[in-house]
């Protein structure tokens, strides 16, 4: 955590929202065809951060639900390890791309290769990604 003092008040400022100067969760520059092949040849999964609300409104085939309110919250290393598969690579997304950066910025302190998507979860539908048939 960076420490901020404004105004005498001591604010702490997590590195997810400022970025750290080790390696901060950047968008991929991976292509959607990339991703759509990655995962095609399950060499990657694809992890939605946002709530359980939004899910529950759409999202898309195949992916998984972690949102960022739980990683937030530290998950046991048993959850993360049923969530995320190891040894591929985790490309996360959420509605505007945002909120997968602070994912990607703590599943990358935990060892995990991510790659966070700049489309949102609507932008992925209109780029031929299929949405689940729940």
């Amino acid at each position: 955590m960076k420490s901020i003092r404004i105004a005498g008040l001591g604010v702490l400022l997590s590195d997810a929202i400022f970025g750290s100067a080790g390696g901060a969760a950047e968008h991929t520059q991976d292509s959607l065809t990339k991703v759509q092949e990655s995962l095609a040849q399950e060499t990657a999964v694809l992890v939605d951060v946002r709530e359980q609300s939004e899910w529950d409104q759409g999202h898309l085939d195949g992916a998984k639900l972690l949102p960022l309110s739980r990683l937030q919250d530290g998950p046991s290393q048993d959850e993360l390890k049923r969530a995320l598969p190891e040894k591929k690579i985790v490309y996360l997304h959420c509605a505007a791309g945002r909120r997968c950066l602070a994912a990607g910025q703590i599943l990358q302190e935990l060892g995990y290769e991510v790659r966070c998507l700049k489309p949102g979860y609507r932008d992925l539908l209109a780029a031929g990604f299929k949405k689940a048939e729940d």
